[in-house]
């Protein structure tokens, strides 16, 4: 009877109705083509607002009135602390391609459509998913989709108001040779902060990452403390290859990543405490 009765707890809601493998396909399909519609959408609406997309947001961190760069002055004026302030980033963006500006508008377009289109993707993959969930896993993965798209958003954010500015300003202005003189391309400026941050913005789904890996045994808490000291180091060089030459920038990009780390150190280890119960039981 025990038996019997913790079986129906763990059937899942809909009673399954089995559905075959086309019939799965054909779900699938029309959650991809609802996030493809839902990207294309926004992608039209970034691309009639080009003034917007471009002038005071993609190519705003190159300007000294960057609200960073205006607050990293400050802080260097209080500090006292040399190479910090950006006031005089003079760099010089051109464009050496017939349809290079066109081109560079259609693919910000969709990178800012798949930006912001991003919590609606999780929810249909989730949608997807949801099916073949028990009840507790389905209350479980609604807050998942719930954080991942908050981290991807503040990774997102994170990048655009701390590490674009700071690696522009780097890249932007290293020289060679004084003989050398910068003249970036377009796509080479735009690919930089476009890739910059939608990396930092996965990087941010680490937690989510970890929670998962945790859950299906192919991570624990003590590899992850084990190897943290190696993270620390990773994490200390990237910023170092992202920032100017001084360790207070450093320590403002790494102090963020690092907790994210530690961050996934404590989920793995409730998730981990909590999977090596369920087994023993």
């Amino acid at each position: 009877m025990a038996e019997e009765t913790t079986t129906k707890k763990k059937k899942k809601p809909e009673e399954e109705k089995e559905m075959s493998f086309w019939e799965h396909l054909e779900e699938l399909r029309w959650h991809l083509v609802r996030s493809i519609i839902a990207i294309v959408i926004l992608a039209v609406v970034a691309f009639l607002n080009r003034n917007i997309i471009f002038d005071q947001i993609i190519l705003a961190p190159k300007d000294s009135s960057f609200i960073t760069n205006r607050f990293l002055c400050y802080l260097s004026e209080y500090l006292n602390l040399q190479g910090l302030c950006i006031d005089d980033l003079k760099l010089n963006i051109i464009n050496i391609k017939m349809s290079g500006q066109f081109m560079t508008h259609m693919m910000v377009s969709i990178v800012a459509g798949i930006i912001v289109a991003f919590p609606y993707i999780i929810w249909e993959v989730w949608s997807f998913v949801r099916p073949a969930l028990y009840p507790t896993e389905r209350k479980y993965s609604t807050g998942a989709v719930l954080v991942s798209s908050v981290l991807f958003v503040l990774g997102v954010l994170f990048a655009y108001f701390l590490i674009v500015p700071l690696t522009v300003n780097f890249l932007g202005t290293y020289q060679v040779s004084a003989a050398v003189p910068n003249q970036v391309a377009l796509t080479s400026y735009i690919s930089t902060v476009v890739s910059v941050t939608l990396g930092v913005g996965v990087v941010f789904e680490l937690p989510i990452f970890v929670y998962f890996l945790t859950k299906v045994g192919l991570l624990t808490p003590d590899f992850m403390r084990k190897n943290r000291k190696y993270m620390i180091v990773v994490l200390l060089i990237l910023s170092a290859i992202i920032t100017p030459p001084d360790v207070f920038s450093q320590i403002l990009v790494v102090i963020p990543l690092w907790g994210l780390y530690e961050l996934s150190i404590s989920i793995s280890r409730r998730v981990y405490k909590k999977r090596r119960i369920e087994m023993a039981g």
